[in-house]
């Protein structure tokens, strides 16, 4: 089962922060959908996920500078 999550308005350091909470409510095996900006996001979130243990599946670019990242627990 996939979660959707959208951190485009937010800003580092909740960026990841939200993530976090996010992926701990979760069982080990599920994805999150996250939606997030270019910039200090796309850069730190998906390396913060792989630093933490999880596995980021995929990231690609939506459009209008908003991107999708698909993290496993």
């Amino acid at each position: 089962m996939s979660k959707i999550l959208d951190i485009t308005k937010e800003t580092c350091p909740m960026t990841f922060v939200k993530v976090k909470l996010a992926l701990s409510r979760m069982a080990t095996g599920e994805q999150l959908v996250v939606h997030l900006k270019e910039g200090e996001p796309l850069n730190n979130v998906p390396a913060s996920c792989e630093e933490q243990g999880y596995h980021v599946e995929a990231l690609r670019a939506l459009g209008d500078g908003v991107h999708e990242l698909i993290v496993r627990k």
